[in-house]
């Protein structure tokens, strides 16, 4: 697979942007783009002049990036051949912070599992399983007591819900891309926030979709700009409820105004994780041809690989159509046990939420006290802050962070074109200790970043 020197100079974005030498700062970005699999392994990169045609650079730029690249394995070169992707063979070097304490891993948005009532739902669950032996086991729509169960869910927010407008999904990643392989053909719009969630990106970019950013900015969602993207787009896709990774919540009058010409896919996966607000009405009280999706990933656990869609029974039964060449169902068991969560109203517990609360708070307190540069608003919920820097440091510091014991999700990750160089992602759901060692040690990588350092770890994939 070749990739062309436009290709990759607009998934690099602003490269030339930070500290540091420019072969450094451009041989940096490179290797995150192969480590978050944007740029395929075995993929042939362009020439060394072309890429530098397209940057607007020199070509003793790139030749230094490439060579560096190789170095650390990276890419692969042969006499007369282009530059191939691959990753190394050789573990990482031990990182440099002189402590032999695991590496603490920000880049994960996800809390642990709650251990009491978990084990008690699939105990209840097994117990129901035998009055599921006598049928097949394949559902692609899912059992009728989790269809039951969510349908419930939404009916006690406030909107009524029949069984049959529910389809069970193997996660809210598995809906959005059935929903996409079924509304979707290649060169269609699709409608984004900007940011968003990192594997919504990959999902329409699969599908060879072209995606239409809308900024979220720090004040909230652009309604005039989404409903001129509307227009044109073939589909939207958006994350009102606690945005992933701003921790936004659209207020209820821009939900009000909110008519989108085009069909409108809503991510509810966040919904349930108010901390300093109530939980947001479903979005479809305002615009019943919503499609929602949604999961208890983020509210129970990620292990509980359970999802589902909300939309009309015809466009249910074209997902199912759609299913036939992906999956024939979702384990049983695990759908009993989540029918049970959700009947006992589990998604939202007060322990867990105060828990949050106390971890957010003492995040945000340790980059006040370690990294008093970065700009950190306070979101109402979710899981994640999206933190700005003064300076496009993003990328750089995601390379070097795990020689200092931390890795995190770079800002570009949650946009396209390189956008959001400033920005990263911190989920607060450690253990307060483990938060605060973390930001000492990404402080620590900030600092040598400020002294030229260069790093060659692999950044952890983000969830």
């Amino acid at each position: 697979m070749k990739v062309t020197s436009h290709v990759v100079a607009r998934m690099l974005g602003t490269w030339q942007e930070g500290p540091g030498p420019a072969h450094q700062r451009l041989s940096d970005r490179l290797r995150l783009l192969v480590l978050d699999g944007r740029l395929p392994l075995g993929s042939t990169l362009p020439s060394e002049r072309d890429l530098a045609t397209a940057l607007s650079t020199s070509r003793t730029t790139v030749g230094a990036a490439y060579r560096t690249l190789v170095e650390h394995g990276y890419l692969a070169t042969r006499a007369r051949a282009k530059a191939t992707v691959r990753l190394p063979d050789d573990p990482p070097p031990e990182r440099r912070s002189g402590t032999n304490s695991a590496t603490i891993d920000l880049s994960f948005a996800a809390p642990p599992a709650p251990v009491e009532i978990l084990h008690a739902a699939f105990a209840a669950a097994l117990e129901q399983l035998p009055r599921h032996f006598e049928r097949h086991g394949y559902d692609r729509n899912g059992t009728a007591e989790l269809r039951e169960a969510v349908a419930h869910w939404y009916q006690r927010r406030g909107l009524p819900t029949p069984p049959d407008h529910i389809l069970i999904t193997n996660g809210a990643q598995h809906a959005l891309a059935l929903l996409a392989r079924t509304l979707l053909s290649p060169r269609d719009q699709v409608l984004i926030d900007h940011p968003t969630y990192p594997h919504a990106i990959s999902t329409f970019t699969e599908v060879r979709a072209r995606l239409l950013p809308v900024a979220v900015a720090s004040s909230g969602w652009d309604t005039a700009q989404l409903h001129a993207a509307g227009r044109i787009a073939t589909l939207a896709y958006l994350i009102p409820d606690f945005h992933n990774p701003t921790g936004l919540c659209m207020p209820t009058s821009a939900r009000q105004s909110l008519k989108l010409a085009c069909p409108t896919v809503i991510d509810e996966t966040m919904t349930d994780l108010a901390l300093d607000r109530a939980s947001p009405d479903p979005f479809a009280i305002h615009m019943p041809t919503a499609i929602s999706i949604g999961s208890v990933s983020k509210s129970i656990w990620g292990g509980l690989r359970i999802g589902w869609i909300r939309a009309t029974p015809s466009l249910l039964e074209r997902v199912q159509q759609t299913r036939h060449a992906t999956d024939l169902g979702t384990p049983v068991v695990e759908q009993l046990a989540t029918a049970i969560l959700l009947d006992e109203d589990q998604t939202q517990r007060p322990g867990t939420l105060e828990q949050l609360r106390s971890q957010r708070d003492v995040l945000r307190q340790a980059l006040t006290e370690d990294l008093p540069d970065l700009h950190v608003p306070q979101p109402a919920g979710g899981l994640t802050l999206w933190a700005t820097f003064p300076q496009p440091i993003s990328s750089r510091l995601a390379a070097i962070a795990p020689d200092y014991g931390v890795t995190i999700a770079a800002g570009p990750r949650f946009g396209i074109g390189g956008a959001f160089e400033r920005n990263i992602r911190l989920p607060y759901t450690l253990p307060q200790d483990q938060l605060t060692q973390a930001i000492r040690r990404l402080a620590q990588a900030e600092q040598a970043l400020t002294r030229g350092a260069t790093g060659a770890h692999s950044p952890a994939p983000v969830a």
